[in-house]
């Protein structure tokens, strides 16, 4: 049978080794082939190539129009993002061409628009993109194949909106049974909106328990996908990373000098696509027994260009002392990133006068990379310069005072 001829017939595309895919983002080209092998001659009409990228979401709600009668009431939306068409076999007068057994490569190459939409599966939505090869006989059922691939869409943490510093304060009375225990404060700062996977978010927070009884101070990152179609949404929250802090007894305070939150692996954030966001918040909170807890939320960014190094390491360090000071915190995070090793940046004898030196660097073995995909690069924080003063806090003696010349 015709049919039967076909051996192979797939969509490679170019980059994809040892079992990894190429990642693709907004601009950049997608080449590849059609591999077709046949195991005798094969007459085929046409071979056709399409490329297509969907933000695709749908769900379904529940509703009520009177005691006896319900409905479900369905919302979907869809948008595309990609949409490249190509034919990579005709013959020239329309009509039927005889391949030759053997293997055959069929080239293709098209350029992706300059901004995309992060690949992205969730429970009500997705961001999908691929690759389908159409191969049409006569009289034979067309055969396909078809290639998903990835698109990470950079978002770069580097401006100025997302190094800025983030921060906020809240207080509630606590009540109970319609008796006032007292009032609880909360303020949390954060040193920058934007992180990336990998990196370690120093939480620095003052909390003020004016009630009766003790209080539990915690922080979260917390992932809400947001869905939109015909007007209405839906949202999904998860939370992906946490932490709890110790219980502040009744009349007393406690402060947060950096305690630290790491960002697991997660996708960046999507803040650009009509049908679908994905945004993340740090929510810092004090549960009060008896009462509904103090809740405060600080925006995040998460991104897929770490901090620069260098470009920006004069001002990150700058506002990080003068973000400590504002707060009257002059110590580094509980749990600080570790500094380079000294021999990758020091003589060999500069190594051994430090390895004499009473003072060790400070060492963190839980400080590791999540993982290969999401890379970062680590900054380093260190101790924040002292504040200038016209006036010598320690001035010297009468006797030790310099004698003008003139006097």
């Amino acid at each position: 049978m015709l049919f039967d001829k076909v051996k192979a017939f797939m969509v490679q595309l170019d980059g994809a080794n040892a079992g990894a895919e190429p990642v693709f983002s907004g601009g950049q080209a997608v080449a590849g082939r059609v591999l077709l092998e046949l195991a005798g001659p094969a007459r085929v009409g046409a071979l056709k190539l399409r490329a297509r990228g969907r933000a695709h979401v749908h769900w379904t709600e529940s509703r009520s129009a009177g005691s006896s009668t319900a409905y479900t009431q369905s919302y979907s939306e869809r948008v595309e993002v990609v949409s490249h068409r190509a034919t990579l076999l005709a013959p020239d007068t329309g009509g039927i061409t005889t391949l030759p057994p053997g293997r055959h490569e069929f080239p293709f190459s098209f350029q992706l628009p300059p901004t995309l939409v992060t690949s992205f599966e969730g429970k009500h939505g997705s961001v999908r993109y691929c690759i389908k090869a159409t191969l049409h006989r006569p009289w034979v059922p067309a055969r396909r194949a078809r290639k998903v691939f990835t698109v990470i869409e950079p978002v770069d943490i580097n401006t100025p909106a997302l190094l800025a510093p983030q921060a906020g304060a809240r207080e509630k009375i606590a009540r109970s049974w319609y008796s006032n225990r007292g009032l609880v404060s909360l303020s949390a700062k954060i040193d920058r909106k934007g992180y990336t996977p990998g990196e370690v978010i120093p939480v620095f927070a003052e909390i003020d328990n004016g009630s009766t009884r003790p209080v539990l101070p915690r922080a979260a990152v917390v992932q809400t996908q947001t869905f939109m179609a015909r007007g209405a949404r839906k949202q999904k929250r998860a939370v992906v990373a946490s932490l709890s802090g110790e219980p502040v007894g009744p009349g007393r305070r406690a402060l947060w000098q950096g305690r630290a939150l790491r960002i697991p692996p997660v996708g960046p954030s999507i803040l650009h696509c009509r049908v679908l966001h994905v945004d993340y918040t740090l929510k810092v909170c004090v549960d009060i027994p008896g009462s509904s807890k103090l809740l405060l939320e600080l925006p995040l960014v998460i991104g897929t260009i770490p901090l620069h190094p260098f470009g920006s390491r004069s001002s990150s360090v700058g506002s990080h002392a003068s973000f400590l000071l504002d707060w009257g915190l002059g110590v580094l995070p509980e749990r600080p990133e570790a500094p380079p090793e000294y021999s990758d940046v020091v003589a060999d004898e500069e190594v051994a006068a430090v390895e004499q030196s009473p003072f060790r660097l400070l060492q963190d073995p839980d400080m590791g990379a999540e993982g290969p995909f999401f890379a970062y690069i680590q900054e380093f924080r260190y101790r924040p310069p002292p504040l200038y003063s016209e006036e010598d806090p320690n001035p010297p003696s009468e006797a030790m005072r310099p004698r003008c010349m003139t006097c």
